[in-house]
Formats: C-alpha cells, structure tokens, sequence
C-alpha cells in the first residue's frame, strides 16, 4: 500500500506543481521556491546515501530539518570532509554560482 501511494504521489508531482503555478497570484520564484522545497526534502530524505557517498565519516552530517544539501555540502566543503563525489557535486554546482554551496550555508540550524 505505501509503495502504491508513493508511486502515486511521485506520478502527480510534476503536473501538479506546473497547474498549481497558473493558480498562484505571485509568480515571481515559483519554481526557485519550490526548487528550494525539494532539495530540503531531499536533503532529509536522502541523509543516508549523502552520508555515506559524499563525506567522510566524521563530517557535518546531511539530514537536518530545513537545511537545503548545497548547505550541508557548503559545511563539509569549509571542514575538509568531502570525498570525491562530493567535491565533484561543489565543483558543478560552482558553476552555475560561484561558491554556491558557501553561500548557502544556512546558519540558522
């Protein structure tokens, strides 16, 4: 039952969010807004791949509530805890922003 319920969530996803933006009055950030949704959601989701593919050990660990990945990231950039594919994943988000995951770094957590 909740592998049917989550296949029916995932199905819906997408052309919910592209109707949904014809209903909201600010359209302005819609899909950088919801962008930012997902990647906390998946920063949570996904803490135990992250943990385990992207940092050492004894790193900042990925999974807090609220924290987008490209924070999470930033932390373990500053720390020196990336392992390969976690510097290859900085390294491309680099290049879309200069230092993204630095500044992204949310400090409130």
């Amino acid at each position: 039952m909740g592998f049917l319920l989550f296949i029916i969530a995932y199905i819906l996803f997408l052309p919910l969010t592209v109707i949904n933006f014809f209903y909201v009055e600010k359209k302005k950030g819609y899909f950088r807004s919801t962008a930012r949704n997902i990647d906390i959601f998946a920063n949570r989701e996904f803490r135990a791949f992250w943990n385990k593919v992207l940092i050492e050990p004894d790193g900042y660990q990925f999974g807090k509530e609220g924290e987008p990945i490209s924070s999470a990231l930033g932390r373990n950039q500053l720390l020196k805890k990336l392992k390969p594919k976690g510097l290859w994943l900085v390294k491309q988000l680099d290049k879309i922003e200069e230092d993204h995951c630095i500044k992204s770094i949310s400090y409130e957590i």
